[in-house]
């Protein structure tokens, strides 16, 4: 079977979380066929694969977002749309009604323009942006409106110009950019899409978006309102739709989604790789191990802020920010600099090394992230024995706590950017050895019972044979 798997903003530039989940099910598939559709955020990433690429992996294709930067338009022109184009492409700027997609994808590869620009340039781009911001942004600057919008919108329209490779099933891995993709392509080409979400990419966007210096304030729900309009593409389009746990699924059905299309696949971890992870301990320190990216999402600073707490109780410990750097510079050096300011010592950014070395040496993984979906570092340190300390996102209650099992806690969940609980229940398991073995203990069993590779690699194997012959 070939699959046709698109990824946004992940595998395979970047390393870690989905880019893992990835690499692992296509290594793990090697009677099937992956063609890759990769969407990067920058030009200067073209090549720049973190991965050694399977072989059953044979065809690659790079798009990227900043490609619009680029892109010039004809001014003036007209393509005289018909009005089921103009109300469809009124709905996707933030008219009333669901976009129709086809006729989205129907305007936008058309060969009247040569350009995805020359349309935004067009006398019928500027009548359908006046009409509504007349309706319903009086009091924005049109030019401002304008010039905003055509950035927003730029991208998308690139993507969907692209060709889609030919396969016999389409696999998006997040909605955005990726599940537009896969909407195209099972319009194209009529084979079935698969969706799978991680986490909840528009509710991603949103956070982002509200905390983000470079978006004006009257502009927020624009952006905002626009992710989630590409979330419903891909929810319309899926032939199934699968998440990783129950919390999820419930959003995903708030959002739009048919719950009938919504199956439940737990990520999984390989146990015989972490059984004797456990043998270089120094009992002169209490080493904190954080299994994560250094990017604004894994809330960073609040880990420093907490472990500031934790230096003054206990002087032996050290932070270990286990992970790669080069993501976001200014937010590294941002990074640095608290910890600095806050005059802590300790604290190790690691840049990206092999994990499994690194667990090794820990005594428990600290996660703190506004956001996740079911953090493979969270399931890698329970298969390591090793108790965690997370935020509330995600799957991370479900995780540590358990679903209704008799298993006992693995960890403890805190409030998201709340530091000085983050900060006591690390404190709480520095002074309590039996207590850290326990949770350990529970974490792996857990594992062992619910979250296993084996059964994360089966369940897709059966979804992609019911996909083909369905």
């Amino acid at each position: 079977m070939r699959i046709c798997l698109i990824a946004e903003g992940s595998y395979p530039y970047i390393t870690g979380g989905v880019s893992s989940w990835i690499h692992s099910l296509i290594a793990s598939l090697p009677e099937h066929e992956f063609i890759i559709f990769t969407i990067g955020a920058q030009e200067k990433q073209r090549g720049l694969f973190r991965y050694e690429l399977p072989a059953n992996v044979t065809q690659i294709k790079e798009t990227f977002l900043d490609t619009y930067l680029r892109e010039e338009g004809e001014w003036g022109r007209r393509f005289r749309l018909t009005a089921t184009q103009r109300d469809a492409f009124r709905s996707l700027l933030g008219g009333s009604g669901s976009v129709d997609w086809a006729e989205v994808f129907n305007l936008l590869r058309t060969k009247k323009f040569a350009r995805a620009a020359d349309f935004l340039m067009s006398k019928d781009y500027f009548d359908v942006l006046t009409e509504l911001c007349r309706e319903k942004y009086s009091l924005v600057p049109f030019t401002e409106m304008f010039w905003t919008v055509r950035s927003m919108i730029l991208p998308l329209f690139l993507t969907i110009r692209h060709e889609v490779p030919e396969a016999d099933v389409y696999h998006s891995v997040s909605t955005g950019y990726a599940g537009v993709v896969g909407g195209l392509a099972k319009q194209l080409h009529g084979k079935p899409l698969i969706l799978t979400e991680h986490g909840i990419y528009s509710r991603e966007r949103e956070e982002e978006i509200i905390k983000a210096d470079w978006v004006k304030g009257y502009f927020k729900d624009l952006w905002i309102q626009y992710f989630y309009r590409l979330s419903e593409c891909a929810y319309q389009y899926a032939d199934r739709v699968v998440t990783l746990f129950g919390r999820n699924r419930e959003i995903e059905v708030e959002l739009g989604c048919d719950p009938g299309k919504i199956a439940i696949i737990p990520n999984g971890v390989n146990l015989a790789e972490y059984a004797d992870i456990q043998k270089e301990r120094d009992p002169a320190a209490f080493r904190i191990g954080a299994v994560v990216r250094v990017v604004p999402i894994k809330d960073i600073k609040t880990m420093i802020q907490s472990f500031a707490i934790v230096r003054r109780e206990v002087p032996n410990a050290e932070l270990y920010i286990i992970g790669p750097v080069s993501e976001n510079e200014e937010y590294e050096r941002e990074c640095r600099q608290l910890a600095e300011s806050l005059q802590v010592d300790g604290i190790v950014f690691t840049g990206e090394v092999d994990v499994k070395d690194y667990l090794k040496r820990m005594d428990m993984v600290l996660l703190s992230s506004i956001s996740e979906g079911q953090p493979l570092a969270v399931l890698e340190a329970m298969a390591s024995g090793l108790p965690c300390v997370t935020t509330d996102v995600g799957s991370c209650r479900e995780l540590l706590e358990g679903p209704d099992d008799d298993i006992g806690p693995a960890g403890y969940v805190v409030p998201v950017m709340h530091y000085e609980q983050m900060a006591a229940s690390i404190v709480k398991l520095s002074r309590n050895e039996r207590l850290r073995h326990e949770m350990g203990r529970n974490g792996r069993e857990r594992v062992s019972r619910r979250y296993t590779k084996e059964a994360f690699i089966e369940s897709y194997r059966q979804l992609y044979r019911e996909c083909e012959g369905g």
